[in-house]
């Protein structure tokens, strides 16, 4: 460690509960940042980053959460059993924190003024209106677009990009000298990502702040940091600058990061295999009502003309950015959202169909959400939770049932002997290959993937697009596969659509849309994918 080091990290352990019982989550860790430094720290789901990063603004919940030994210094002050008074005067003040999902950190009931406006008066002490004049340059300095309309706007009102800028304003109203970054672009697209990388590092070139980066994307670390530590199991296996690690990396875990992204393409295809769905011409449009009449004056065009026809054993990639239509699209086709158009499933028009007409098929069309934490219910088993679907289409005895299950289980990688836990027990790609038995144990012909590896590391990645790879080929599956992870579409998709305010801008075979994009909005989005070139950091991009 250093004298002139703004955060210091010595020996911090955190454990979960009390004696033999205690779940060990980080084991003397060891680190330092310096003033106007970035420092990225990586590592799998479980790894500890999370949690280290809680324990330095001491937001781990105590007394269940502890340290058994270490110390956090930041600016020679000892966070570690720091009375309530001063741990105030820091958090949100000298340190600040963005958090991984800006949906559930900010508060659905509160304005977005209102919920900047909070920083600035308890520290700053500021009148209502100086803060609502300073949470405007905020809203405008992280680039929300039209500012001032947004200031009374609820968080469900903004797209994922603009809630997470809210959150970065949040976090820089106080000009923090350490910001903590956890995945703040997990769930976002790839442009979308670019923007918000380059505008932290434009803000920390502003302010001069340290910047305590959490990732599990190495690619961001290659743009974003100075320095690296790569987390497992709750210890530190290697740190030191990002160059050095990731051009020669020293431990196994390491390498194993550096190796692990979704390989391999897609299996030839039958040409003449049957066709199992055919869009023709589908449109949803919302209505804008205003007035006291509340009386339509115009639509908002979610998903406008979109035709495509998929067939057994094929994948079609859908991409685009958020709110370009992808999820109202899956959603229309499955008839979960209201539509016009055509739109068959093995020959059936599923819009003349009634909801008791459509439900005998609804085995056959089942979807994979992208977070399979809030799709699982909490209150039921594994077991319980697969087998649902047998029960409402009344398929088999209890016996056979049971046997469908495990042996669904044992197709997605997942042991049996788990069917009697519930989905917080597990890891997020285990809950994401539950989600995967549920809509298999149905024997169903196609599946709506919506975005089922967006908040997954990037092995866990690589594993489950390997199993639906192999459950495709093994069942002849159809998939629609929605996601803004271009590198997962070319692992899985034969066919691309890109879309664009609910329209199709341009359409063509993995091979030509990847190798040969024609507009130049499918041009931004395989850049941003791939080179990541609109960060504008001035670091060497490393292969991973």
């Amino acid at each position: 460690m250093t004298d002139t080091a703004l955060l210091e990290v010595k020996n911090l352990s955190v454990n979960f509960g009390t004696g033999d019982d205690a779940v060990r989550a980080v084991k003397n860790v060891s680190f330092d940042i310096k003033r106007g430094e970035t420092l990225a720290v990586v590592g799998e789901s479980g790894s500890g980053k999370s949690v280290t990063a809680l324990s330095i603004l001491q937001l781990l919940p105590y007394p269940m959460a502890n340290h058994p030994n270490g110390s956090i210094r930041f600016q020679g002050r000892e966070l570690v059993g720091a009375p309530p008074r001063d741990l105030l005067d820091v958090r949100g003040n000298r340190i600040s924190m963005i958090f991984q999902e800006p949906m559930t950190s900010l508060n659905p009931l509160h304005t977005i003024e209102r919920q900047v406006n909070e920083v600035l008066i308890l520290h700053k002490g500021l009148t209502r209106s100086a803060a609502r004049k300073r949470t405007l340059e905020l809203l405008e300095q992280v680039g929300i677009p039209e500012a001032a309309t947004r200031l009374d706007a609820f968080p469900h009102q903004l797209s994922g990009g603009q809630r997470q800028r809210v959150m970065i304003a949040m976090a820089l109203a106080n000009e923090p000298d350490l910001l903590i970054a956890d995945e703040p672009t997990t769930a976002l697209d790839v442009t979308i990502q670019a923007q918000i990388l380059k505008l932290l590092k434009t803000l920390q070139a502003k302010y001069g702040m340290a910047l305590l980066f959490i990732t599990h994307d190495l690619g961001i670390v290659a743009k974003m940091a100075d320095r690296v530590c790569v987390m497992t199991k709750g210890l530190i296996v290697e740190q030191g600058p990002v160059a050095q690690v990731f051009d020669k990396p020293q431990h196994s875990y390491t390498q194993h990061l550096l190796s692990a992204e979704p390989k391999g393409r897609p299996a030839p295809v039958d040409p003449a295999a049957p066709e199992i769905l055919a869009l023709d011409d589908v449109k949803v449009h919302f209505p804008i009502k205003r007035g006291v009449l509340r009386r339509t004056v115009g639509y908002i065009k979610a998903v406008d003309g979109v035709s495509l026809t998929l067939r057994e054993g094929h994948t079609i990639g859908l991409v685009g950015e958020s709110g370009s239509g992808k999820t109202t699209l899956g959603l229309a086709l499955l008839r979960l959202e209201g539509s016009k158009g055509g739109i068959q499933f093995d020959k059936q028009d599923l819009q003349a169909l009634s909801q008791r007409e459509l439900r005998p098929l609804r085995r056959q069309m089942q979807i994979v959400f992208q977070d399979p934490f809030s799709s699982l219910s909490p209150r039921m088993s594994v077991g319980e939770i697969v087998g649902e679907g047998l029960q409402v289409h009344r398929i088999g005895s209890e016996a056979e049932r049971s046997r469908m299950i495990d042996q669904v289980l044992n197709e997605v990688g997942l042991d049996p002997a788990a069917r009697e836990r519930y989905p917080h027990e597990f890891s997020g790609g285990q809950r994401q290959r539950i989600a995967i038995a549920r809509a298999l144990v149905l024997k169903p012909r196609l599946i709506v993937l919506d975005e089922p590896t967006s908040a997954l590391d990037m092995s866990v990645q690589a594993q489950i697009v390997d199993l639906l790879r192999d459950l495709q080929t093994r069942h002849k599956l159809a998939y629609l596969f929605i996601s803004h992870d271009l590198k997962v579409v070319r692992a899985l998709a034969d066919e691309v659509l890109v879309l664009r305010h609910g329209k199709v801008v341009e359409r063509g075979s993995a091979q030509q849309i990847f190798e040969r994009p024609q507009t130049p909005y499918t041009q931004a989005l395989i850049a941003a994918a791939f080179n990541l070139e609109a960060i504008g950091a001035d670091k060497g991009a490393v292969a991973t």
